[in-house]
């Protein structure tokens, strides 16, 4: 796909290049082979690990990889974690005040993460939080600390700032639709003979509720969150441009 973005020798050598120093840069970069020969040398090295040289940078791919991999999977995990937990809390809450207003309004407020795409929704709350309110960074990872190879800036208060609007711009999604399935999926057991069996022996809504009825609920949800890890580090790229993330 990237062969159809534009030729790298473009970038890599400035106006006063001349038609020796394409062919010799084409030439070292192996990128006057076919196309196939290509391919099959970049399999070859990345199943020992080696993924080229980065065009941009003129680092190995590895290196750079290893470099940034930490602040994504950061991002990623906090964001699934906020995902998971809220899209489970506010779906069983839907389901059982599914006639209530608060209910009403969040089913409408989640509109927003299942319609808006993903730069738009870090766009405002940009907008709302860092530029009107001033109360979080619009950009950058904040202050990390260095444990032996990995950085983190979970352990610093500017990092764990730093890592709230991203980490909201890139679960909000699977979040909405976390608690979409988890509202459908309890409505569906709330219906069941079991459950019309307890409220008629007179036990409380807490009883009735928990844990059985959510227990059931999380079975097609738990299938369904399992999927969620790869699209979250799928959609993390483009976060991460607009909040100027450091990651992979």
């Amino acid at each position: 796909m990237f062969r159809f973005v534009g030729n790298p020798i473009e970038n890599m050598l400035g106006q006063e290049r001349t038609d020796a120093d394409i062919a010799r840069l084409t030439s070292l970069l192996g990128l006057d082979q076919p196309f196939p020969v290509q391919y099959w040398k970049f399999l070859a090295g990345a199943a020992q690990g080696e993924f080229g040289v980065s065009y941009r940078q003129g680092r190995p791919v590895a290196d750079i990889i290893a470099e940034r991999l930490p602040a994504t999977l950061e991002l990623a995990t906090a964001s699934a974690i906020l995902a998971v937990v809220f899209g489970i809390g506010l779906g069983t809450y839907t389901a059982i005040r599914r006639d209530g207003w608060a209910a009403n309004t969040i089913m409408t407020l989640s509109l927003i993460g299942v319609s808006l795409p993903t730069f738009l929704i870090g766009i405002l709350l940009i907008y709302l939080f860092s530029v009107e309110l001033n109360w979080l960074p619009s950009f950058g990872r904040g202050e990390v600390v260095e444990l032996g190879w990995w950085r983190t800036g979970l352990l610093t208060d500017s990092g764990r700032k730093a890592l709230i609007l991203p980490g909201i711009t890139l679960g909000l999604f699977q979040m909405t639709l976390i608690m979409r399935l988890v509202r459908s999926e309890m409505l569906e057991v709330l219906r069941q003979d079991y459950i019309r069996f307890a409220r008629a022996r007179g036990l409380t809504d807490t009883s009735v509720h928990f844990p059985h009825p959510l227990i059931n609920t999380l079975v097609p949800v738990i299938t369904v969150t399992g999927l969620q890890p790869g699209s979250i580090i799928a959609f993390a790229l483009i976060t991460e441009t607009g909040f100027q993330w450091p990651g992979a």
